[in-house]
């Protein structure tokens, strides 16, 4: 009998028209490492609180007429790459993020595809899901905005460390994603000096190496296969982790797990990187028990 895990979806959140075929790529190559099903989310715009005119009603059918059309251009996509892949999709309505983050309560995953908006564009805009669904998703978060890049030898994942709980939940994802795709994690810890506090930075550079070589302490019985490479990088966080991602499968980074704006509560290098990130970007949250 398979487990309970085994039934939770990879989800993908499908907009559009067109459906973004890098993430459906993504979600569907991973829900098949995974052996996962792979589950298609379209939101369509609720009515207004108290409107139930004909026109809406009739507004509503076709955002569905609509919404269903994208998702079977998805699914054949994925199927196309997938032919056994079990695929279901649905049309819900609700606001596109709020949607997704409850689809997280019950999935492994959760991917979307960006429109790589800037951040003025990204606060103004009713559309942009990608900030407001990393900050408060129950699951990892995928962000798919520019394709994961496989001609590196080996390949590897980026894992931003910096010692907190998040992090070390980072790694633990970065560790499973690198061992379904033969890579490698390499651990980043990226120190930025303060400007003007007296610090001995090979001391401090030092420390954070043997920090970060005690991060796979527990993992190896996990991941045998799998080969940890770590690095201390002096430089502002988004920068250091951001250039690091040019030729990687993806950037894992942890969330910061606080209540407050959505931004603040995503943080401010997983907020960066979802902009100057060179490939798929995961926002992991903090285990359960560490959330406020």
């Amino acid at each position: 009998m398979r487990s309970a895990a085994a039934h939770r979806p990879i989800v993908l959140g499908v907009d559009g028209p067109p459906p973004s075929p890098t993430a459906v790529a993504w979600a569907a190559d991973e829900a098949d490492r995974w052996g996962r099903p792979l589950r298609m989310v379209h939101a369509v715009s609720p009515a207004p609180y108290g409107f139930t005119g004909a026109e809406w009603v009739g507004s509503l059918k076709e955002q569905h007429r609509e919404g269903g059309v994208v998702l079977d251009k998805a699914a054949v996509l994925a199927r196309e790459r997938h032919p056994a892949l079990e695929i279901t999709t649905a049309t819900v309505e609700g606001v596109t993020d709020q949607v997704l983050c409850e689809e997280s309560r019950r999935a492994d995953l959760v991917v979307v595809g960006s429109r790589r908006l800037s951040r003025a564009e990204e606060w103004l805009s009713a559309s942009s899901v990608t900030v407001p669904l990393s900050a408060q998703a129950h699951c990892p978060v995928v962000v798919v905005g520019a394709p994961e890049h496989s001609t590196q030898q080996p390949p590897y994942v980026v894992v931003g460390v910096d010692g907190s709980r998040s992090s070390a939940a980072a790694v633990d994802f970065a560790f499973g994603l690198a061992a379904r795709r033969g890579a490698e994690p390499r651990a980043v810890w990226a120190w930025h000096r303060p400007p003007f506090l007296p610090v001995d930075e090979r001391t401090a550079v030092l420390t954070l190496r043997r920090q970060l070589s005690e991060t796979a302490t527990g993992r190896g019985e996990s991941y045998p296969d799998v080969r940890l490479t770590h690095e201390v990088l002096v430089g502002h966080p988004v920068e250091q982790l951001a250039a690091a991602s040019a030729h990687a499968l993806a950037v894992v980074v942890g969330r910061r797990g606080h209540g407050g704006f959505t931004g603040m509560r995503l943080g401010s290098v997983p907020h960066g990187l979802l902009h100057h990130a060179h490939c798929p970007v995961v926002t992991v949250p903090p285990p359960a028990d560490h959330r406020r």
